[in-house]
């Protein structure tokens, strides 16, 4: 029988991360040898995932990437915000997203400097920190001429924290002359949550949910209907004109339209500018868990600057 010694445990810890009992089980299991003794503690750790699976992970990281004319966003879980402010947790995301631009399938990519899958390497994670974690969400932006900024809202560290933003602007201008733009709608779209680019892009179901509710209220008004019927569509309008980006009032001077200032800035560059699409994601939207608005935080970040 192999003698398992201290310096033993002492090395396969400092590769794992792993208690020093688990470790000794594992070199006991496969005879003192430390690269079977790993393979074997990770049978081990996806085990210990599978225990953790069912728990809530609502807190957590975004993260975003941007490089040239490709980028991407992610939202990666923990339980705890404890553990998102931890640093190997912390530089999981960063790994994670250096993998993520243009990915159709980010949980088999290959784990940056290594053999194993990006859900491998997570699930080995839940092990070394304890908790369950979730790469819940990723998306891509690409665009052809023009460029794509990045907003992160209260980071914890370089393009991590509760609220990203990824906004592609087309235009044959240098860029250098709008990304301030760029970067102050980044913070906008932070802020106010818009739910689509321009009015034609508004998914039809919020829509007709929204014109819903607005006739109920007012039907019960007991006005005659032509007038029921002018009420609704004036509503209707000013809800487009609050939720869509390009109708919003912009939130840092809280009286220019979007589309007015981009047409001013397109003016004075004397190069046209059009806001393509835009990303935006809130950590643990649609989860169990405590309610924090950040967009509130955002908007009072903003009112101070």
């Amino acid at each position: 029988m192999t003698n398992i010694t201290a310096q033993m445990v002492k090395n396969l810890r400092e590769k794992t991360g792993v208690g020093m009992m688990d470790c000794k089980n594992a070199l006991a299991e496969t005879g003192g040898d430390i690269s079977e003794a790993i393979d074997w503690l990770r049978a081990k750790g996806i085990s210990k995932a599978a225990k953790k699976a069912d728990r809530i992970a609502s807190e957590g990281l975004i993260g975003t990437i941007v490089k040239g004319n490709a980028a991407a966003i992610i939202e990666l879980n923990s339980e705890t915000d404890f553990v998102a402010r931890n640093v190997e947790f912390q530089n999981l995301v960063t790994d994670i997203l250096s993998v993520s631009i243009n990915s159709e399938d980010l949980l088999n990519e290959t784990y940056p400097n290594s053999k194993i899958t990006v859900a491998e390497e997570i699930k080995e994670k839940i092990t070394t920190i304890g908790e369950n974690l979730n790469l819940r969400r990723s998306k891509s932006l690409t665009i052809d001429e023009g460029l794509i900024v990045s907003y992160i809202h209260n980071s914890v560290a370089n393009n991590l924290g509760k609220i990203g933003v990824l906004l592609s602007i087309e235009t044959t201008a240098d860029t250098s002359l709008v990304v301030d733009l760029g970067k102050q709608i980044a913070m906008h779209v932070a802020a106010l949550n818009p739910i689509s680019l321009n009015i034609d892009d508004v998914d039809k179901d919020i829509l007709s949910k929204e014109r819903a509710i607005i006739t109920e209220q007012a039907n019960e008004t007991g006005r005659p209907q032509n007038i029921i019927e002018k009420m609704v569509e004036g509503k209707i309008n000013k809800f487009l004109e609050e939720n869509v980006l390009m109708s919003q009032t912009f939130v840092i001077d809280n009286e220019t339209k979007i589309n007015n200032l981009i047409a001013s800035k397109s003016k004075e560059i004397g190069h046209p500018i059009k806001l393509l699409s835009f990303i935006r994601m809130e950590l643990g939207e649609g989860l169990e868990k405590k309610e924090d608005n950040f967009a509130d935080e955002v908007a009072a970040t903003i009112a101070k600057s």
